[in-house]
């Protein structure tokens, strides 16, 4: 079985991963937070430092739990844990800190750089933006506008203004009018009818 190194370089922040064999890493038994030299992944020069990984499958190691066996731990928070409110705890398997030939992954970042890039080491050389040809536009024949002669809108007459003083008579007229109580028509008083005999 191959291990995963993953590479990163916080200078470039980029990450770049190789397969290596476990046999000929000389990986196995170190823990996270140890510091390896890069040779065993051809890069001479680099110290490496072991930052964490996971399992075949897919449970991380975390650095607070020792030894190589996978765990069930009540976690709040940190690896293995997406925390997504307050006082949440959860049971969740972790893998412990050493690594072991059941380890498929591990994440390490570059402590100590060395002669060569870390781009002409994996093959990842940053190829030049190349432009694009610009193609031709392609010219279509305008039509020509005509000019229109600008046609004048018809004016719209105002109707005609009150005096102030017609506008005021014509006011206390309609008060007037609601003032004046409506008579009620008169009731007829119905006369007892007198019995024949």
């Amino acid at each position: 079985m191959n291990f995963k190194v993953v590479v990163s370089d916080s200078k470039t922040r980029k990450a770049y991963q190789k397969e290596v064999e476990q046999a000929a890493s000389g990986l196995i038994g170190k823990k996270i937070g140890d510091k390896v030299s890069g040779s065993f992944i051809g890069l001479e020069g680099y110290e490496l430092e072991i930052r964490g990984g996971s399992d075949k499958n897919g449970f991380p190691m975390r650095a607070d739990v020792e030894g190589t066996a996978r765990k069930k731990l009540l976690l709040t928070r940190g690896v293995g844990m997406k925390k997504t409110k307050g006082g949440l705890r959860r049971r969740k398997s972790v893998r412990g800190n050493t690594v072991s030939q059941d380890i498929a992954q591990i994440n390490t970042i570059v402590v100590k750089q060395g002669s060569k890039s870390l781009d002409s080491v994996f093959g990842k050389a940053e190829k030049p933006k190349e432009k694009k040809p610009e193609e031709p536009k392609k010219e279509t024949p305008k039509e020509e506008k005509k000019a229109e002669p600008k046609k004048e809108a018809p004016k719209e007459e105002k109707p005609k203004e009150e005096p102030k003083a017609e506008k005021a008579e014509a006011k206390m007229a309609v008060k007037k009018v609601e003032e004046v109580p409506k008579e009620e028509p008169k009731k007829e008083e119905s006369k007892p009818k007198e019995e024949k005999k």
